[in-house]
């Protein structure tokens, strides 16, 4: 890695380009795409540790080296105009015709991307009690580029946009109506994405079929999709709900938050502390939210150990309740940092699945291959690298017009 350059090395210039940012609390990924009618991926980085002196930006794809610098990033709207500035430093933001913004929460109404303007703004300020982790950091981006950039076209890319049309008997949560809660589930774009490329490496027809995608990394949950549809999903009213994460919780018994208010006096902010990012296989472990650290301990530690047999043990049972929803499955995805890059834990999901058709080869597991099943029984088990930011530039073209169209990837 190169050490950081005070002054970036001037770019190409480029024309018609579209800019993909994924804003967190702590984090901002971005991808610059361009020119539109080519799809390139010209680079790709991130802005990390927001909020704290350790705050950076880091961007890949530019030549030979990684460029790397620390930022004053106080906060996200402060983190959004170092990016801007960095951009204008190199000449791309003079390139850009469009942004496209990952939304993590779209509520009940908003089930399609679009243009991101004052009534959707509006919609968005009111949502905020419903993702406060996510959609402030969002919505500062978002105003941050307004002040630099207000004629530039930003267009809001939903999460939960995919899982809009679940069933009733799947959306509905046990609650008093007059609440008006409900199952939304996450990681849409992830799933919109798995879906379209199963399409393009296995036949139009493959999405059909019975199909439970598992997203798996630091946030995991699985979907279960028939003929392109989101029929059931792990994750319910917040993505702190399903499969143990590697800070959430995962489904918790609500009585156990009930038992820390009433002995250990928390408040709503403190829970929420606890269920966000202190729990999962850093709870379980007391040591990493790191899947790669939690093997490499395991053999020496118990409580690392526990953390991975949880993960283990929870996916594959959520596996079973994806098919017994689907009534039976054709083709199982593996995605996400964790799902693309672990043998080891695919094979322990795996493992006591036979039941159901599924049964990986050893030798194509091992190696992170297209297709890791065996081929004796009939289930397809599949490894499929997600790619958010692609999906968030052609749906940003599509909806303004544009001319993307993204080059093949590799399968």
């Amino acid at each position: 890695m190169d050490t950081p350059h005070d002054t970036p090395p001037a770019s190409t210039p480029r024309g018609g380009c579209v800019l993909t940012i994924n804003g967190g609390s702590s984090s901002i990924k971005f991808a610059l795409f361009g020119p539109a009618a080519g799809g390139d991926r010209l680079f790709a980085g991130a802005v990390e540790r927001v909020g704290t002196p350790e705050a950076s930006l880091r961007a890949a794809g530019l030549g030979d080296r990684e460029d790397r610098k620390p930022i004053a990033a106080t906060d996200p709207a402060r983190a959004a105009d170092e990016l801007i500035d960095w951009l204008e430093e190199r000449g791309d933001l003079a390139g850009v015709a469009a942004v496209g913004h990952r939304v993590v929460h779209g509520g009940p109404d908003h089930a399609e991307p679009r243009v991101i303007d004052a009534a959707l703004l509006a919609d968005l300020r009111r949502l905020v009690p419903l993702d406060p982790d996510h959609l402030p950091a969002e919505l500062a981006l978002k105003d941050a580029l307004t002040r630099r950039r207000p004629t530039l076209p930003q267009v809001a890319c939903f999460d939960t946009a995919f899982h809009h049309a679940l069933p009733p008997v799947a959306r509905v949560l046990p609650i008093p109506r007059r609440y008006g809660i409900r199952r939304y589930g996450f990681h849409g774009l992830s799933y919109a994405y798995l879906v379209e490329e199963l399409r393009r490496v296995a036949g139009p027809t493959a999405p059909d079929g019975r199909l439970i995608l598992a997203h798996l990394g630091s946030g995991a949950s699985l979907a279960a999709v028939r003929g392109g549809a989101c029929v059931d999903t792990t994750m319910r009213f917040t993505p702190a709900g399903g499969l143990v994460m590697g800070t959430r919780t995962g489904d918790l018994d609500p009585g156990v938050l009930i038992h820390l208010t009433r002995t250990e006096n928390l408040t709503a902010d403190q829970l929420d502390a606890v269920v966000n990012r202190e729990s999962g296989l850093r709870g379980i472990s007391e040591t990493s939210s790191d899947m790669r650290d939690l093997l490499a301990r395991e053999a020496t530690d118990s409580r690392a150990a526990d953390a991975v047999a949880l993960f283990c043990y929870q996916a594959k049972k959520f596996i079973g309740a994806m098919a017994a929803a689907l009534g039976g499955v054709d083709t199982l995805v593996f995605a996400g940092g964790v799902g693309e890059n672990s043998p080891e834990v695919r094979s322990r999901i795996c493992d006591g699945l036979a039941f159901l058709g599924v049964d990986l080869g050893l030798a194509s597991n091992a190696a992170n291959a297209a297709v890791i099943s065996s081929g004796i029984t009939g289930v397809t088990v599949r490894v499929i690298r997600t790619d958010e930011e692609v999906l968030i530039a052609r749906t940003t073209a599509c909806v303004l017009g544009l001319p993307f169209q993204q080059k093949d990837a590799t399968p």
